[in-house]
């Protein structure tokens, strides 16, 4: 296969309170030599078992709990083979993006270092709070990026692979170590921003605006809040700058999530 195929999978809806409906936007990218998946949303356990998740993220979110939604079973409906996934690349371990982990135990999951060692240590609150071991106990084949070897588009990088170009951009402030993931589709590259911003609005180059309770989560959530804001910056002045060959979207805006689906109707039809 010459050119990568993009499946673009809602794994973990959600209705906060006080919000509008959000999405767990992951990405299934189909490769001559298997399958990748950036982020994983809630897996099959997570569906099984809620609790694991916590009381504080089950009653400020409120996911679907659906088996049906889970990526293992939306890359099974797609007529692919689940064992055929060879490598996860997580834009952050919380238990919305990581929780499918333990679906795919074969897989080699792409990790930024100081997000692991954000998520295995725990020694804060808010850490104690968003990372759940349970969702890692099956024993992961880590692949831990410690440095940047790549420039793109201005932003250090990790390369994952080569064919097609796959890299994770650090973009620290949601999380320690957050990263945007970079995928290189024929015309354009997509960026994956994961949760470096919740609403599609943030990052209009004209008029940046975010509903009031969103704009709240997201300070609350935030590993360092003043960080994320500055690497939203980037992400506008990125946009600015190539709008036509980056399409840059984040991992639960519905809207977004939306647009993708009319693109593949509209290539359909």
């Amino acid at each position: 296969m010459s050119q990568p195929i993009v499946h673009h999978l809602d794994c973990a809806p959600m209705h906060p309170v006080g919000g509008a409906p959000l999405v767990a936007h992951c990405l299934l990218v189909v490769t001559g030599s298997g399958l990748v998946l950036v982020d994983t949303g809630l897996g099959a356990a997570d569906v099984s078992d809620p609790r694991r998740l916590g009381p504080f993220f089950r009653r400020t979110m409120r996911p679907t709990l659906d088996l049906s939604r889970t990526a293992v079973h939306q890359i099974r409906a797609l007529g692919y083979d689940p064992y055929d996934v060879q490598d996860i690349v997580i834009t952050h371990l919380d238990q919305d993006h990581a929780g499918g982990l333990a679906d795919f135990p074969d897989a080699r999951v792409h990790v930024m270092a100081d997000e692991y060692r954000a998520a295995m240590r725990r020694e804060t609150r808010l850490d104690s709070s968003r990372y759940v071991p349970a969702q890692w106990a099956h024993g992961p084949q880590w692949v831990v990026h410690d440095t940047a070897d790549s420039n793109w588009h201005g932003f250090a990088a990790a390369r994952v692979l080569r064919s097609p170009d796959i890299l994770m951009v650090p973009l620290p402030g949601h999380t320690r170590g957050h990263c945007a993931v970079a995928v290189q589709e024929p015309a354009r590259w997509l960026l994956h921003a994961g949760d470096a911003y919740f609403f599609h609005g943030e990052i209009d180059q004209r008029r940046p605006r975010c509903p009031r309770a969103t704009a709240l989560h997201q300070r609350l959530v935030a590993e360092n809040h003043a960080e994320r804001l500055t690497q939203l910056e980037r992400l506008r002045e990125l946009r600015r700058a190539d709008p036509r060959l980056i399409r840059i979207f984040s991992s639960h805006d519905a809207h977004e999530f939306a647009q993708f689906g009319a693109e593949r109707l509209g290539r359909v039809h």
